[in-house]
C-alpha cells in the first residue's frame, strides 16, 4: 500500500509539473502573438498584415498659364485736342501689342470739336471749318422787314435793337439732323452727285442738290449758304411749309424758298417768321443778357409757342 500510494504522489507531482509546463509554454506563445505576425484563430495558422502601398504621388495639376493683362490702352486726351494720355501695361510673361480705344462700327459718328471731321460709315464728311473765311455767308442772311407792327418793345443793348413778335423763352441750341445728303455751310466734297445741276446767279456759278448749294473751290466744291435768288425745278420733300405773315415761304436746311411760277426762288428770311429747327452751322452768341443763334448775320430767338420750343427770325436795327 505505501508503495502504491508513493506512486500516486510521484504521478500527482509529474503530473502538476507538466501542467505547469504547458502552461508557462502558452503564455510565451501569447506574449508572442501579442508582439509579433497575427494569428488566425479559426485555423491556427499564423499570418502576416499585408504590407503598406506605397506612398502615392499627386499628379500633377497643371495650373493655367498666367492671365496677361492688355498692354497700354491709348485715350484721347481730356481736352479734345488729340492728345493721347497712355497707361503703362503691367509686366508679364507675354505682351500684346499696343490697342487704341477706337473702335470702327457702321453709321457710328466720330466728331472732332476741333475741325469737325465727321466719318459716317458710307458717308464720310470732312469738313473743314478753315475754308469759312473764304464763303460769303451775307448773300441770303439780311432779313426782310415784315409788314406787321411789332406790338412788343424790342431789346436793345449796344446800340442796336432787337425785335421779336413772341416773349423771348431760352432753351439750348440743338442742331437739327436734315439727312445723310444735307451739308453744313463749310463742308468740302472732291466730287459732286449726278444729281448736281448748276444754277447761276449774278454772273456767279452754283451747283446744286437736293437742298444743298455748291460753289467750286480748290479741289472740289464746298456748301455755302443758297445766293439770294437762285431758282431751281424743285426742293427736298421735307421741305416745311412757314408763314411769314404775308406769304408762305418752304423752308430746308436754313434756306427759305418762295414758290415762282413752276419753280422755287431763294429769298432772304423774312423778320417773324417761326422754324421749328434749325441746322448745323449756327452760334449761339450772347447779347447782354440774352442768347441769340446767328447764322451769319441773320440772328434766331428761342421761343416756346403752344408748349413747343421753336425759333424766331429776329429783326435787328442800330439804335439812333
Amino acid at each position: 500500500m505505501k508503495n502504491i500510494s508513493k506512486s500516486l504522489r510521484k504521478s500527482a507531482i509529474v503530473c502538476l509539473m507538466g501542467t505547469f509546463f504547458l502552461i508557462s509554454i502558452d503564455s510565451l506563445a501569447q506574449r508572442n502573438r501579442g508582439g509579433g505576425g497575427g494569428v488566425n484563430r479559426s485555423g491556427g495558422a499564423t499570418h502576416t498584415r499585408p504590407a503598406r502601398p506605397a506612398n502615392q504621388t499627386r499628379p500633377n495639376a497643371t495650373r493655367p498659364a498666367k492671365t496677361t493683362r492688355p498692354a497700354a490702352t491709348t485715350r484721347p486726351g481730356s481736352n479734345n485736342s488729340g492728345t493721347k494720355v497712355t497707361r503703362p501695361a503691367n509686366n508679364s510673361n507675354s505682351r500684346i501689342n499696343n490697342r487704341t480705344n477706337t473702335t470702327n462700327r457702321n453709321n457710328t459718328v466720330n466728331r472732332n470739336n476741333g475741325n469737325r471731321n465727321t466719318n459716317i460709315s458710307g458717308n464720310t464728311r470732312n469738313v473743314d471749318r478753315s475754308r469759312d473765311i473764304t464763303i460769303n455767308n451775307n448773300r441770303n442772311t439780311v432779313v426782310r422787314r415784315n409788314t406787321v407792327v411789332y406790338a412788343r418793345p424790342p431789346y436793345r443793348y449796344g446800340g442796336y435793337r432787337y425785335y421779336g413778335y413772341h416773349p423771348y423763352y431760352y432753351h439750348p441750341y440743338r442742331p437739327f439732323y436734315w439727312g445723310p445728303v444735307w451739308h453744313p455751310w463749310g463742308f468740302f466734297v472732291a466730287t459732286l452727285a449726278v444729281t448736281a445741276i448748276v444754277v447761276s446767279v449774278e454772273s456767279s456759278q452754283y451747283h446744286y442738290d437736293q437742298g444743298v448749294w455748291y460753289a467750286p473751290s480748290s479741289g472740289g466744291y464746298t456748301v455755302v449758304p443758297a445766293p439770294v435768288g437762285g431758282t431751281v425745278n424743285n426742293i427736298p420733300s421735307g421741305a416745311q411749309t412757314v408763314n411769314t405773315g404775308t406769304v408762305n415761304n418752304y423752308y430746308y436746311g436754313g434756306t427759305y424758298y418762295e414758290k415762282d411760277g413752276n419753280n422755287y426762288k431763294v429769298v432772304a428770311p423774312t423778320a417773324g417768321t417761326i422754324v421749328e429747327s434749325l441746322p448745323e452751322g449756327g452760334e449761339e452768341v450772347t447779347i447782354g443778357d440774352v442768347k441769340y443763334i446767328k447764322f451769319g448775320e441773320t440772328y434766331y430767338q428761342p421761343v416756346q409757342i403752344d408748349g413747343q420750343n421753336k425759333y424766331e427770325v429776329v429783326l435787328v436795327e442800330k439804335d439812333n
